[in-house]
């Protein structure tokens, strides 16, 4: 995915490349080449066999792999001792290699403000030539900051610099031959060697669209004769077809296809192999290709292979003496930090302003490069939303070095279509939904002007248009302009017992200013000017509706600082907003009254047990009182749990809850399955049902939550110490 980011020009650092292992003498031993296969989570056994090769002292003149063989071979070459490598791996997980976004709390605000919706996740182009689709599950940012960090090629940009000289295959989409790569960005030609089609996007590197080299050259012995070879160690993960049973995903799915169609090209290579050769086979099993939760698991299975042809590897030996300085050579990294720059430089962008880009990164000309620091920058870039995939070079150019980042538009955009669902019911005969759909047009003007379009029907049916555009290049102030209407249905309960049911049909409109504070928060300063009528749907008219509309002018003033690490189960971090509506008749609202709203969380984990600490407060203020369309409404699950939702209401609202929850269970690519419950207090005062549930409210609950990938599924039982009970499903927010 960091496509460009992989142009085959010499960096400065390259200079200070780390000097080779020594080559043999002539006639002292062969030219020994080692062959790692592609196989996915399989190819963890590669390291296994690393380990083994190295207590045998066996050294290795050439490395070329394909896939997890080239990830594998591309630390081995670079000087990555097999302890760290192995370090890395057992970090890993489907879920850190596979997920796209940067962590949330570095994610630009007006992002973060959709999570709070039921949209699903899924992003579609929709443009005059109809609907686009991404070309991958993920793009493989996230993977390549993994590979950045498995691999040590500090400047190298030619991969004979290498202390063992190394090569990855890939395979060109375009044209169906394998591609082998000397030279460019290390990282990226790892991942380019392992972009399995269909979850990850192609990588454009070097003329060409790259996927995974399995699919033409898994084992790739001819490359390994072309670098010179006189001896290949060939270590075959076997392209065995899962189970019914791991086909249950679409990193299985995939997998399985591309064993299928590798499996014919390993065969060639196998028949190449000659009588001098040594073939190791890690005896697998049924280890899925797609399991990169348990790589822990294959390197026994690997070591276990190598030893079992230790008598062949045995006259390869080096004396001790001689391999460890040859392992130091190995192992000796060049530690020159990576270059100051005099320039940041986006290149081939069409639409976005490349200033509001660079104004995400913290990186900066004039200062040292941190490698870390750099890749974070990357994910931010790509945490826009406005990119399908990130990368960066060096260049020396006359005069200057250029950090040159290769960001690549989306080629589905500018214009996107979500949609999402909401689901919920009481299991008393009440049930709900709420079909969403979001237009967003980006990139209308220099500065990022973007038109919205928000639809729902269902229980709500609201239509909303906005313009958001900003006053300046990257994060800061900007103005909103918006229009919406909403036609709702309101319950009003006395206790637990719903009484009547109410239709609001409400328009406002409103114009807001404000600035964005990076990837913190934002504050907004607008005047908006609402009307709505309210009419008695069913049951007793326990509240008067005034005949025709009501109207409202106001200002408000909202504030929103989120650095919660998600919306739906958080582990770590914090949110608070405040909300104010001063409505005032001289701005031709039919009362004088302030609605204040301020909520916060904070929410810290122990391993896999979550807290969770939350408060909300609504309070009234002014002379009028509030009208019923702006009183609190509050109750149901995690908000005053055991009572219906939504059964209080009123002009004063204190609450307060504390949620613990365990995470008992881990899907590949979701969050996982948790289990906990709730103590909450609150109070509700001056209800709009006079003499409705007043004083201090104590309930609790205990719940069950799915992430899933259309939005949370939560299962919870509630209970209020008045003795009300209620069982609340939900599909999205609550």
């Amino acid at each position: 995915m960091l496509a460009t980011a992989v142009a085959a020009l010499t960096l400065a650092g390259e200079g200070h490349a780390q000097a080779q292992p020594a080559a043999p003498q002539a006639g002292a031993r062969p030219k020994i080449c080692l062959v790692l296969s592609g196989g996915g989570a399989r190819g963890a056994a590669h390291v296994g066999v690393l380990k083994v090769l190295q207590e045998m002292r066996v050294p290795v003149d050439c490395v070329t792999g394909t896939s997890m063989g080239a990830i594998v071979g591309a630390a081995y070459a670079s000087g990555t001792p097999i302890d760290d490598m192995q370090a890395v791996l057992s970090k890993m997980s489907t879920r850190l290699l596979f997920k796209d976004l940067p962590p949330r709390e570095e994610r630009s605000v007006h992002l973060k403000r959709d999570d709070a919706t039921n949209l699903a996740p899924f992003e579609l182009g929709l443009g005059s030539k109809g609907l686009a689709l991404p070309r991958g599950l993920v793009s493989g940012v996230q993977l390549e900051s993994v590979l950045r960090e498995l691999s040590r090629a500090g400047g190298i940009q030619t991969f004979d610099r290498l202390p063992i000289p190394f090569r990855a295959v890939a395979t060109d989409l375009i044209t169906g031959k394998p591609v082998v790569l000397s030279q460019g960005d290390l990282p990226a030609a790892m991942r380019a060697s392992m972009s399995v089609p269909g979850a990850i996007e192609p990588v454009r590197l070097q003329g060409h669209l790259l996927v995974d080299g399995g699919l033409t050259n898994n084992l790739p012995v001819d490359v390994a004769r072309a670098m010179g070879a006189d001896l290949v160690i060939a270590v075959n993960l076997g392209t065995p077809l899962g189970s019914a049973e791991s086909l249950n995903s679409i990193l299985g799915v995939t997998a399985q296809m591309v064993s299928i169609l590798t499996e014919q090209n390993v065969q060639r290579s196998l028949a190449s192999l000659g009588p001098r050769d040594i073939l190791i086979l890690p005896l697998l099993g049924e280890f899925s290709a797609a399991d990169f939760d348990h790589l822990d698991v294959p390197v026994p299975l690997g070591e276990a292979a190598a030893r079992a042809v230790a008598a062949q590897l045995a006259p390869y030996a080096l004396p001790p003496e001689a391999y460890v300085a040859w392992e130091q050579r190995r192992i000796a990294i060049d530690r020159t930090p990576l270059p100051t720059v005099d320039e940041i430089r986006f290149e081939g962008l069409q639409r976005v302003n490349p200033a509001t880009a660079l104004a995400v990164m913290e990186t900066q000309v004039g200062q040292p490069v941190d490698q870390k620091v750099l890749d974070r920058d990357m994910r931010r870039v790509y945490g826009t939303g406005d990119f399908e995939h990130v990368g960066y070079r060096f260049l020396e150019e006359p005069g200057q070095r250029v950090l040159a980042v290769d960001a690549a538009e989306k080629s589905w955009g500018p214009n996107y279509l979500r949609m999402g669902l909401g689901l919920s019911s009481d299991f008393k005969g009440d049930s709900f939904f709420n079909l969403l759909a979001s237009y967003r047009m980006t990139w209308l003007n220099d500065l990022g002007g973007e038109f919205r379009t928000d639809a729902q029907v269902g229980r709500t049916n609201r239509l909303g248009l906005q313009f958001h555009q900003p006053l300046q290049k990257g994060p800061g102030l900007f103005v909103v302009p918006r229009i919406e209407h909403e036609r709702r249905t309101t319950d009003v309960f006395s206790n637990d017992q719903r009484v009547a049911s109410y239709d609001t049909s409400a328009t406002a409109v409103a114009l807001e200013a404000g600035a964005q504070f990076t990837r913190y928060g934002e504050t907004r300063l607008g005047l908006v000017y609402s009307r709505w009528r309210t009419s008695l749907d069913t049951g007793l008219p326990v509240v008067a509706a005034p005949d025709g509309y009501q109207y409202e002018g106001a200002v408000t003033w909202r504030a929103l600082v989120d650095q919660l690490d998600s919306v739906s189960f958080p582990r770590a971090g914090y949110g608070g907003s405040v909300e104010v509506l001063a409505a005032r008749k001289e701005l031709g609202s039919e009362g004088n009254y302030t609605r204040l709203e301020l909520a916060g969380t904070y929410v810290k984990s122990f391993d896999d047990h979550t807290f969770q600490l939350g408060v909300k407060v609504g309070q009234r203020y002014g002379s009028d009182p509030l009208p019923p369309v702006r009183q609190f409404q509050w109750g149901g699950m995690l908000q005053q749990s055991g009572y219906p939702t939504g059964a209080l209401i009123g002009e004063d609202l204190r609450f307060a809850r504390l949620v613990y929850y365990n995470r008992v269970a881990r899907w590949q690519l979701l969050e996982g399955i948790y289990v906990g419950g709730s103590l909450e207090v609150g109070r509700m005062g001056r209800p709009l049902v006079p003499g409705n549930q007043q004083g201090t409210l104590y309930s609790g609950s205990l719940l069950f939550g799915v992430d899933t990938p259309i939005g949370p599924l939560y299962l919870a039982a509630g209970h209020a110490a008045r003795g009300y009970n209620a069982f609340y499903l939900f599909l999205g927010r609550p």
